[in-house]
């Protein structure tokens, strides 16, 4: 929560580290002030006090009069590596040493499917601001951190809007939304950070009756999906934006599953906490898995729904694994014996899920000290080798896979024993039982 208001913000917005990066005043200056400002993202959150814009890995998004050619040749010109990512609607990307700079031609939509557009290219700022989602989001700053509001000529105020924590769709929320059917999710999103118990009615209406329109948020990729999905599970307030998700119909169109939302969202919101209070990193794929009800199946439906990637698939399915259900009273030998049967990340994920469905508050402590001896654990090597099996007298073949796996599950058992004489006894009596 803020504890300033944007007003007592705005003075701040010239001093902010993203916006007097040398690489940022560069740019600008290249391109002319008058020509390009800064848009989106980093002004609302500059203004909301935000301190994640000190962070040098944020991507800037700026707006230009320029023609994206032009635009593309003068940061050339000025030793700037310059990627045409979508110069056929105005946009070029700017890699620069600490991030990356999206820049945008001025520009108008003349015709769009909900996924597409079709626009040409202007001069005209209010124009530019009017095809933008939210009032919130057409907030635009120059180099010197002067704030330009273009909607205030329309009656309405982005400005306005974020001193009073309103996320509302520019004009009529049915045309936005049928522009682009991803902004409901990013709605939802915002509110839940802005104004999580009084939406505005009059765009959550827009939202259900989108949800509704089953071609327009059905025909949105899974790789645009996960995107949002995971922006808006990076926030302390992911829960309760899918509750306002759940009440509105929207989440069919995002889980393959129906999301047992009283349960998920309860461990969604615990995990949060735990995250939170205790310094652990903010986990958007370990928060994705608590949504999911603990299944392998479950979790290879999402994986395919959002187009995960392989790592990413692989990790949401051990985090969802019921083989491995550690609790926070386990001794260090089973902590062992399971940490080398799942591996350690797989582990780590389970303890994290399990714990954010402990309802006992004080079994905190054991479950922080049980992932930190499993994060500082280190997997033994196996010490039975091909060699030693061939001088017990295994063939070569099948027989050395099972035989090698029989004396694994012995060691296993013995907390990984270092003793090769002990090893030595034990493939003896395996190959004496099942070969010889």
């Amino acid at each position: 929560m803020m504890t300033r208001s944007v007003s007592e913000f705005l003075k701040d917005l010239a001093k902010a580290p993203w916006l007097r990066a040398p690489d940022t005043q560069k740019i600008m200056q290249t391109l002319g002030n008058d020509a390009v400002r800064v848009v989106g993202g980093c002004v609302r959150d500059t203004l909301r006090g935000l301190p994640a814009l000190n962070d040098g890995d944020i991507d800037i998004d700026m707006a230009t009069t320029h023609p994206p050619e032009d635009v593309q040749d003068k940061l050339s010109a000025a030793g700037f590596k310059v990627i045409p990512t979508g110069i056929e609607h105005g946009t070029v990307t700017v890699v620069a040493n600490e991030r990356n700079y999206e820049i945008t031609t001025l520009r108008e939509d003349i015709e769009t499917d909900g996924r597409h557009a079709k626009v040409r290219f202007g001069l005209d700022w209010q124009a530019d601001a009017a095809r933008r989602d939210f009032t919130i989001n057409a907030l635009y700053a120059d180099c010197d951190g002067k704030i330009y509001d273009p909607l205030e000529a329309t009656g309405t105020s982005g400005l306005a809007d974020l001193e009073a924590g309103v996320v509302r769709f520019i004009g009529d929320p049915d045309t936005r939304i049928a522009e682009d059917y991803l902004r409901v999710l990013r709605f939802f999103r915002f509110s839940a950070q802005l104004q999580p118990h009084a939406t505005d009615e009059k765009s959550l209406a827009a939202c259900v009756r989108a949800a509704n329109q089953k071609d327009g948020l059905a025909a949105l990729s899974g790789e645009r999906l996960a995107q949002e999905l995971f922006k808006l599970l990076s926030h302390v307030t992911a829960s309760h934006a899918l509750e306002l998700m759940d009440g509105a119909g929207l989440l069919p169109f995002i889980f393959p599953f129906t999301p047992a939302m009283d349960i998920q969202s309860m461990r969604l919101a615990n995990l949060i906490n735990i995250q939170e209070t205790y310094f652990f990193e903010a986990d958007t794929l370990l928060r994705l898995a608590a949504l999911c009800p603990d299944s392998k199946a479950v979790s290879g439906q999402l994986s395919e729904k959002l187009r995960l990637s392989k790592k990413h698939t692989k990790r949401l399915g051990a985090a969802l694994d019921t083989s491995c259900n550690p609790v926070c009273y386990m001794s260090a030998r089973e902590m062992r014996r399971a940490l080398y049967v799942s591996g350690r990340e797989a582990f780590i994920d389970r303890c994290f899920l399990m714990w954010a469905l402990d309802e006992k508050i004080n079994n905190a402590v054991q479950w922080r000290a049980l992932i930190a001896m499993a994060t500082s654990w280190e997997k033994p090597d196996f010490p039975l080798t091909g060699d030693m099996m061939k001088t017990a007298g295994v063939p070569e073949g099948p027989e050395m896979g099972r035989v090698s796996q029989e004396v694994e599950r012995w060691w296993i058992d013995s907390d990984f024993t270092e003793d090769t004489f002990s090893i030595i006894e034990r493939l003896k009596a395996v190959v004496q039982a099942t070969i010889l």
